[in-house]
């Protein structure tokens, strides 16, 4: 067995692990970058002659987990891409928003440049397009949760709820005979992106509680030192920004993941409105056509949903008469020439493109508004320079001072914490023989490894770095 770490080593996205087993060869996951120091990740290959490749199993439709398949596959891959049927049917969406806003940035910084005389040592293309993407989309393989299915001779996967986004899983593999000396079947384990439990909308995440042998665990990180604040004050948070902004006639910006989050905070919204914590009349936008895509994917899902949501979902219509969804480009402009208070939800969550950078460089500027981050902002975006203090920032090429208020609602997070991440590793019956500790910068993957090997001695830690290989 030898693995390569393509990603998510040593950095939070990007992720991309390669597996090679005998003849047959894959990846899990193929995600972009998106650190601002580590973009040109992008364009390198994902991989040496990808032609080879046989599969791509996808843990789940986050873009950081799934954007640079359109790359991998005009570079000639052709084989098979597995995932549960919600991760493609939303892979898809994100992707062609992505490839949407890679053509439109593009042709914005080329009238910047051409506008400003700049020259760009590199040239200003989109990294994939839509073609690229329809593409794609061919090589789509569904599998739905729990059930186990030969993609090869002597190879066999079952995905597992994740808890972290619909469709999300965890990824267990089953190999046969994978060296001549061993006589049980080798089990690797991928966690992917772990949720937390009583989340709106989600299922819990599932523990892994087959009594086997696991050879090899690759485990997330990206919160593994930090502890969250509860879920259960998250909603406290939300409705005291929310209506100390629109006391002083402000409008709250809320860079949004849009597959999730922003499905989440609408559920939020309207409990929100329904237990008359917020005005009913506060209008509300969710200007992102892919998380507008997305909304519709959530609505007909309803076999993933919690009963909390379900029973929330029986009278969150009435309430939610203010909310707004917006696809057009000119919708969109004419919210900056709105007046008055107003919640506007905007992608990307990182603010790293789309969108939400338009919204931050009209409305960051003004004290009255607020700026609510509601997730993970990564080294280097520009969604963690704004949270960290930075001011003035750079936005669409201007610089801007930051005077509207920074909020950041730590208990909202989708991803698992230190001790969630070490519940979900010590309920494996069997510590695996060696762990991966991926997905979290340096600190983050280095404290959940420390704590790991203190209650596991007898397992091996590694924690990777980019484009390191580990023969087993």
């Amino acid at each position: 067995m030898e693995f390569q770490f393509c990603g998510a080593a040593g950095n939070v996205t990007g992720s991309k692990h390669y597996v090679v087993c005998n003849s047959y060869q894959f990846l899990v996951d193929c995600g972009l970058v998106q650190e601002r120091g580590k973009s040109s990740q992008n364009w390198e290959p994902v991989i040496e002659n990808p032609n080879k490749l046989n599969a791509v199993f996808l843990t789940h439709a986050h873009l950081d987990h799934c954007g640079l398949l359109p790359k991998l596959v005009a570079d000639g891959f052709q084989g098979k891409i597995y995932g549960t049927p919600a991760t493609l049917e939303l892979a898809r969406i994100i992707m062609l928003d992505s490839a949407h806003i890679q053509e439109e940035d593009a042709l914005f910084k080329q009238k910047r440049h051409a506008k400003e005389g700049r020259v760009s040592p590199h040239p200003v293309r989109p990294l994939y397009r839509v073609a690229e993407v329809e593409r794609t989309v061919k090589y789509f393989h569904p599998i739905p949760y729990s059930k186990r299915t030969q993609v090869a001779p002597g190879v066999e996967v079952v995905f597992h709820e994740a808890g972290h986004i619909l469709g999300s899983a965890f990824i267990e593999f089953i190999i046969s005979k994978p060296q001549i000396d061993e006589e049980k079947p080798r089990r690797i384990l991928f966690s992917g992106d772990l949720g937390r439990a009583n989340r709106p909308i989600l299922r819990d995440p599932e523990f892994y509680k087959e009594d086997v042998e696991i050879s090899n665990l690759f485990i997330e990180s990206t919160y593994g030192n930090r502890i969250s604040e509860p879920i259960s004050t998250v909603d406290d948070q939300l409705a005291e920004v929310i209506n100390r902004t629109v006391d002083r006639g402000g409008k709250v910006i809320m860079p949004v993941f849009a597959v999730e989050r922003a499905q989440e905070m609408i559920a939020r919204f309207a409990k929100l409105i329904l237990q008359q914590r917020i005005s009913a009349t506060t209008p509300i936008f969710l200007d992102s056509p892919m998380a507008v895509e997305a909304t519709r994917v959530f609505s007909k899902s309803y076999d993933s949903f919690d009963k909390q949501t379900l029973e929330l979902a029986e009278h969150g219509a009435e309430a939610l008469k203010s909310l707004h969804l917006l696809k057009t480009a000119e919708e969109s402009k004419q919210l900056n020439k709105m007046a008055g208070p107003a919640i506007i939800m905007s992608s990307a969550g990182m603010c790293n493109a789309g969108r939400i950078k338009h919204h931050l460089a009209n409305h960051i500027g003004n004290p009255k508004n607020s700026v609510v981050f509601l997730g993970y902002q990564a080294q280097g975006t520009l969604g963690r320079l704004i949270l960290t203090g930075t001011s003035p920032v750079r936005i669409l090429g201007q610089m801007y001072a930051v005077r509207a208020e920074i909020v950041l609602i730590r208990g909202i997070s989708g991803h698992a914490d230190q001790s969630e991440l070490l519940a979900w590793y010590s309920a494996i019956p069997n510590h695996p023989k060696t762990t991966f500790v991926v997905h979290g910068e340096p600190a983050a993957s280095n404290a959940l490894a420390e704590k790991i090997r203190e209650i596991a001695p007898e397992t091996t830690v590694f924690v990777p770095e980019y484009k390191e290989v580990y023969v087993d």
